[in-house]
């Protein structure tokens, strides 16, 4: 069974993240000591919180310890602020640093009003919303797969923006299209909440956790 930890930035709501983690398979555990990623087949990194607050706990060991996580291959998955995190910097903290795995900001939502088109946007985005395959196109069989057409759960101010596009797994459309899915070898990060998403967002978690186990197969399960 696969060693998922999920990490604890004091930002998250994690007991559900667990508890749909369990439900697909592997073994899940909360981490609030980086040094527990050291021994993880996978890691999982939700938030709810901000930027600054993020960047903070990346700033007490989670960094340094989630690098290391990524560069050894090993599965990746971020959820809202995780996938925020990803990325440099964020319009929401000036002066705060996430891990800058994926090169890139976090900007805010635009509201304004296209001219006679819709009004101003409400912030935050909170709501159901389908997920959107990029333009270009995305990767066949990707966890994400499944879910284009389908509707999610999202809670989230600001959005974020990739440097190179190529990263960008899906999109929603919420006044023109937004990122809401990158996707880099073994990184997979979301802005919306699967452990929020219900049966949808519970058999995405499912596939990725079916993900993990064959990496864990291809290159050996952690000890």
């Amino acid at each position: 069974m696969s060693r998922v930890v999920v990490c604890d930035l004091g930002i998250g709501n994690l007991r559900s993240v667990v508890r749909a983690v369990s439900l697909c398979g592997a073994e899940a555990q909360i981490a609030a000591d980086p040094s527990a990623l050291d021994g993880a087949d996978a890691v999982i990194v939700p938030g709810q919180g901000a930027f600054r607050d993020g960047a903070a706990a990346l700033s007490r060991g989670f960094g340094d310890a989630l690098k290391r996580h990524i560069e050894a291959g090993r599965p990746y998955l971020g959820i809202c602020l995780g996938l925020q995190l990803l990325f440099d910097t964020s319009d929401e903290s000036p002066g705060s640093h996430g891990l800058g795995i994926l090169r890139g900001h976090v900007a805010r939502i635009p509201t304004g009003a296209a001219k006679g088109a819709r009004p101003a946007l409400k912030l935050p985005h909170i709501g159901w919303n389908a997920v959107v395959r990029p333009a270009g196109g995305s990767r066949p069989g990707t966890e994400l797969e499944a879910l284009f057409g389908k509707q999610v759960y999202f809670a989230h101010s600001f959005v974020a923006v990739p440097e190179d596009l190529a990263c960008v797994a899906a999109v929603v459309d919420y006044g023109g299209p937004l990122v809401c899915a990158v996707q880099k070898k073994n990184v997979l990060a979301v802005q919306f909440h699967p452990e929020k998403s219900q049966r949808v967002g519970l058999a995405f978690i499912a596939g990725w956790v079916a993900g993990v186990a064959r990496h864990d197969a291809a290159h050996g399960a952690r000890a």
